[in-house]
């Protein structure tokens, strides 16, 4: 799905966006925003509907987006959409992947081991492979930004599983592509918010627990919104933020704290 978007002028005007997860409520909210400061973004994601669902409702905004079925741990699908995009723009400014990891969270003395390591070895596959496509593109260009998301900390909690851990190795990873390519003028940042309650769904088990537990932690008098997620990505992703890579971009309300 193709819009016309009016022309204007925005943080990301002109820039091209390719999103893993476009169809998630993360990865929708910074397609529309990143739409919103007048970038062109490639919206893919394993589920058809939800994709469309994101491009027109950025389509009735003004702004231009397209649509394509992409698995983010296949190695083909991703060299091949990103190829298509480079192809057709002829550059590749913004890669952002906010695919889940199908993390089972469990104590560490009661989970299974595949369980365990899912979410570790989803996390480094996808973002290796997403994060190498682009990176061959903006290489040539020698620019571009590369934007995870979820990011780590010094602090965890009883029962995650591996998902804490797989965060961690997400942030050696950055530190890896970061240093890798900054001598070509390619950023590398990942953002953290320390939960956005807008995504928990109604029906999690212990939902009210957990949104409790995130209002706690944070010393603000709030937590961070997908609004929130959304306006710092434009922000990362454009020339303004140009001397920030290998970073974490800490937006969790002081929920996490840096050291």
């Amino acid at each position: 799905m193709l819009s016309n978007g009016a022309q204007g002028k925005g943080l990301l005007q002109g820039k091209i966006a390719v999103i893993y997860g476009a169809g998630g409520a993360i990865g929708g909210s910074v397609a529309r925003a990143f739409a919103a400061e007048g970038a062109f973004v490639h919206l893919a994601g394993r589920t058809e509907s939800r994709l469309e669902k994101v491009a027109q409702r950025i389509l009735e905004d003004g702004g231009q987006a397209e649509t394509a079925v992409v698995d983010a741990l296949d190695e083909e699908q991703v060299e091949e959409f990103v190829a298509r995009v480079a192809k057709i723009s002829r550059r590749i400014d913004i890669s952002f992947n906010v695919i889940s990891f199908g993390d089972i969270q469990q104590p560490l003395l009661e989970i299974d081991v595949d369980d365990f390591t899912r979410p570790v070895t989803l996390a480094t596959r996808t973002h290796f492979l997403t994060t190498r496509a682009a990176a061959t593109h903006m290489i040539k260009q020698r620019s571009g930004v590369v934007l995870m998301f979820g990011g780590s900390g010094p602090q965890t909690l009883p029962g995650l599983g591996g998902f804490k851990i797989a965060l961690d190795a997400m942030e050696g990873l950055r530190r890896q592509w970061a240093v890798e390519l900054g001598p070509y003028g390619v950023r590398v940042v990942t953002m953290v918010t320390g939960g956005i309650i807008e995504t928990i769904p109604w029906q999690t088990e212990g939902r009210e627990e957990i949104l409790a537990g995130i209002e706690k932690s944070a010393h603000l008098n709030r937590t961070a919104t997908l609004a929130d997620v959304g306006n710092v990505a434009c922000f990362i992703a454009s020339d303004k933020a140009g001397a920030i890579t290998d970073a974490t971009v800490n937006i969790s309300a002081g929920a996490i704290v840096d050291y």
